[in-house]
């Protein structure tokens, strides 16, 4: 059979049978995006009321302070503030991941206390756009820039000068290869005086200056970083004025042409493995994260290197017509990773 039938054939059996077991939100986007339902027909409409009133959405709003901040635990807190404090340590991480979460279940940026998170994020902003942390205050880090921008894209921040300004940033840091990487320990980390230097005491010399620049349009012999790549597409594909723009193109072109192969950079997720491993929800990606990417930016069949990662989605299906995460599989996390893998393969297929 052809790829493209094959592609029909998952869709439209997956998509019956995921219909029929799925929780709310899973049940409204299958409708929406892959099914290509209308907001007024009568389903769809009775699944947002569902999604409305959904356990999880429920518990991740009501424990949102009106600061825009969830609870940590006490470990995490009195680490965050024997440091700086935030936006370097978990509660930056928590907003970003939760803000993520209760995207995927339907949540729009007036419930609850959704404006007041993403103001805080902003409110973290630096004048020259980006957002330091979590991990540090010594320089931007910019697959987690990345994320904050696709959270803000995705609760309708497009027009948000603020916005616009970190997502400016991150294009103005693209390698000559159309790729992005971590500054200093992607690029300077590399120089001979400091290859063979553990990494905190490197950090402590970068700190103190004491280092050249990181300097993204320099050091063109070494490659990008293919998930710091794909983080940072994840979330400028997220943005109207963003999701067109040439830069975007070459920045996904970079992870396609790399797709299945390790990692040049040993310090950010080496093995090839990270390619097939299926999670929910995914950090920093895989290659279902990579696929979905590249189709909302319009990649198909047409690209002859779409095929061997499409053939691949497709083997990884189950016999009950879902796939399953990876590490140990669960009922719930099954359904989104399956929502996910359909919407890929309906839309590969709509961009022939």
């Amino acid at each position: 059979m052809s790829l493209l039938s094959d592609i029909h054939r998952a869709v439209e059996e997956t998509s019956r049978k995921l219909l029929q077991v799925s929780v709310p939100p899973v049940k409204y986007w299958l409708l929406v995006d892959t099914l290509e339902k209308d907001e007024r027909d009568p389903l769809v409409r009775r699944t947002v009321a569902e999604c409305a009133t959904y356990p999880p959405r429920d518990k991740l709003l009501r424990t949102l302070g009106p600061d825009g901040t969830w609870p940590i635990s006490k470990a995490r807190k009195a680490a965050e503030d024997a440091g700086p404090g935030p936006p370097v340590g978990w509660t930056y991480v928590t907003i970003l991941r939760n803000l993520q979460l209760l995207e995927d279940m339907k949540t729009d940026r007036e419930d609850g206390h959704i404006e007041a998170a993403l103001e805080r994020i902003l409110g973290w902003q630096s004048k020259e756009g980006y957002i330091l942390g979590p991990k540090h205050d010594i320089f931007p880090l910019p697959h987690y820039n990345g994320y904050a921008v696709r959270n803000l894209f995705i609760y309708g921040m497009d027009d948000d000068p603020r916005v616009k300004r970190l997502a400016d940033w991150l294009l103005s840091i693209q390698r000559p290869d159309g790729g992005w990487a971590i500054p200093y320990l992607q690029d300077v980390k590399y120089l001979p005086e400091y290859k063979d230097m553990k990494t905190r005491n490197f950090l402590e010399l970068v700190r103190k200056g004491k280092t050249p620049r990181s300097d993204p349009k320099g050091f063109e012999d070494v490659p990008s970083c293919i998930w710091t790549t794909m983080m940072v597409v994840r979330g400028l594909a997220r943005g109207k004025d963003y999701r067109p723009r040439k830069e975007l193109l070459r920045g996904a072109d970079f992870f396609l042409d790399r797709f299945f192969k390790p990692n040049w950079h040993t310090s950010y997720y080496r093995s090839a493995k990270y390619w097939t491993q299926l999670k929910y929800p995914p950090w920093p990606g895989n290659g279902l994260t990579a696929l979905y990417l590249l189709t909302i930016l319009g990649y198909g069949p047409g690209d002859e290197r779409m095929e061997k990662p499409i053939r691949w989605l497709l083997s990884t299906r189950h016999g009950d017509g879902f796939w399953w995460q990876s590490d140990r599989p669960h009922v719930q996390k099954d359904q989104w990773i399956t929502g996910f893998a359909v919407d890929v393969l309906a839309r590969c297929a709509r961009n022939q």
